[in-house]
């Protein structure tokens, strides 16, 4: 199967299988990658040797950061196998391991990271291009990594952006950017369109802070650079530049500024150059016009290492073009898979967690009305409103593997197959009886509504139901959404159906309050029965209007 065949899709597993299984030989045109790394550690916790005795707790940011042991030892035994990587690249994670020991966390990050970035090479077409997102803390090593995989003639920037506000550190300079590491696979032939960028009002304001009587910003610049010259005429009067410096233009150049109305001479008799502000500047290898997603962001998932659209649709657009293929192997909340979804670009988003999984199937459907599709028959094509997800369970014996494996994972699952928001926790059952949720609009001022969904993979009995009837009114939530694994008892129903009813007010019908399906119904597209969702609600507008009654307030 190749990447034309597919189209859209979502993976779930180890990126370094997905990418051998399925990903074919030069057929992804621009790779992102924010692999974890350690943002929120300290360096020293990052490069304490594990003796056993610290916490886990204590040097892991997240709870995928990677520590030497089994993995990290068979990565880099692969990579000294492997005939892809190329004998620098070997020697050099080598030479690293030595130096560092392989009783640290970052030693283990390098040796998993060089095995996937010789992957990652291998899938990119020669126009191809990859960025690898970090910080300060491991992006010297893995540039280093990079220069032996790529070569050193195909690294292409440094691009440092800043991610946060000023901090105040008491014992250094505030740390507020990261580092995006640009290599392309032939610096002959790679797609590239970073001629320029929108600028912002604030540079505006700040840089070309005069006007003119058509509305047009603009700047004085001086007209002189270092070294001596000749005087010159401006305005039928002969000036000396100032001493040691030289007129910058030509008299004919001068003559032609000035009859454009370019050239003005300052209270003090020096000419002065009028330079309009541009409609874009071109593209810098250092960004502070992209802000973060902050607490307040529309964007705002509330997943930890989120990443700006805005940041993403810059890298998109400035190596690839419409129609290519977008890939991103740690794809976490899935902005990178947004944006070349919302640039018309195809992708392929790759991730080891359910949640991730999960999230990106909220978002998709949220942003773009994507449905996921599990099983295709080799004649059939996706529709435009489809996308594959291949490594997901696909039937109850699949579920109650995952289930088995992990609870947690199965819970995040579950709530993906009904497009909901799922609920995480720092800390074991802290849930509080919430495992997703789903809102949707409805009541005279077409206000949100939200519906609780609850996951049990064992033993289910009637008194988990009632205690579902309590979360509810806890929440204030309006619906109830109740998935097992196992088939409800007749109790279980009967505790259901005697919730009663919500009744919606834009639908003009009552909705069981609490409603049970099993893993088996949903996946064979028995789903909840629900109001519209905002993603939803223009389209239940416009049936309304059509039949002669006043639309609500559309809510975007």
């Amino acid at each position: 199967m190749t990447v034309e065949g597919f189209g859209n899709t979502l993976y779930y597993g180890d990126n370094l299988k997905v990418l051998r299984d399925y990903v074919p030989d030069e057929s992804v045109d621009l790779v992102y990658l924010d692999p974890p790394f350690n943002s929120n550690a300290s360096y020293n916790i990052l490069f304490k040797e594990r003796t056993g005795q610290e916490s886990a707790a204590q040097i892991r940011a997240f709870e995928d950061t990677w520590h030497w042991g089994e993995e990290s030892e068979r990565a880099y035994a692969e990579l000294l196998e492997s005939p892809l990587a190329p004998a620098m690249a070997k020697e050099m994670v080598a030479s690293l391991r030595r130096a560092l020991g392989d009783k640290n966390d970052m030693t283990a990050y390098l040796a998993m990271m060089a095995i996937r970035l010789v992957e990652l090479r291998r899938v990119l077409k020669p126009t191809g291009s990859l960025y690898l997102h970090c910080d300060p803390t491991a992006s010297h090593y893995l540039k280093v990594v990079l220069d032996t995989i790529f070569g050193k003639e195909n690294f292409r920037n440094e691009i440092i952006w800043k991610r946060t506000q000023a901090h105040n550190d008491p014992k250094r300079c505030g740390n507020v950017h990261d580092a995006i590491l640009n290599f392309v696979k032939d610096s002959n032939q790679a797609t590239w369109y970073g001629g320029g960028h929108k600028v912002s009002d604030e540079y505006l304001k700040s840089h070309y802070s005069k006007v003119d009587a058509l509305g047009r910003r603009y700047q004085l610049v001086v007209c002189h650079a270092p070294g001596p010259g000749p005087a010159r005429t401006f305005f039928g009067r002969e000036i000396e530049p100032p001493p040691g410096r030289h007129w910058t233009w030509t008299q004919e150049n001068i003559d032609r500024l000035i009859a454009e109305d370019r050239i003005v001479l300052t209270k003090t008799g020096g000419p002065r150059l009028v330079q309009f502000a541009p409609d874009t500047v071109p593209l810098q290898d250092v960004w502070t016009d992209v802000d973060p997603v902050n607490s307040q962001a529309k964007e705002r998932l509330g997943y930890a290492t989120q990443k700006p659209l805005a940041l993403l649709e810059r890298i998109i657009q400035a190596s690839s073009n419409a129609g290519d293929v977008v890939l991103d192997p740690f794809c976490g909340c899935g902005t990178a898979v947004a944006a070349a979804h919302k640039l018309d670009r195809r992708w392929i988003g790759i991730d080891v967690t359910h949640l991730a999984i999960a999230l990106m199937k909220n978002r998709l459907k949220g942003n773009f009305d994507l449905e996921p599709v599990y099983r295709l028959r080799k004649d059939e094509a996706l529709a435009p409103n489809q996308y594959r997800v291949i490594g997901e369970p696909e039937d109850v014996e699949g579920a109650k593997e995952l289930a088995r494996e992990d609870r947690d994972e199965f819970q995040y699952w579950a709530v993906s197959l009904v497009t909901g928001q799922p609920r995480q926790s720092s800390k074991k059952g802290a849930d509080r009886g919430v495992d997703g949720v789903i809102f949707f609009v409805d009541g005279p001022q077409r206000s949100a509504n939200k519906a609780i969904i609850q996951v049990k993979s064992g033993h289910v009995v009637s008194p988990l139901v009632r205690d579902l009837k309590g979360v509810l009114e806890r929440e204030k939530a309006a619906l109830g959404l109740f998935i097992t694994l196992e088939e409800p008892t007749r109790d279980m129903k009967a505790e259901a159906a005697s919730a009663g009813f919500f009744h919606s007010d834009l639908m003009e019908r009552d909705y069981p309050k609490v409603q049970l399906r099993t893993i088996a119904e949903l996946l064979g597209g028995k789903g909840f029965e629900l109001p519209p969702r905002p993603a939803q609600f223009k389209q239940a507008q416009r049936v309304r209007r059509r039949e002669g009654v006043q639309g609500p307030l559309e809510i975007e």
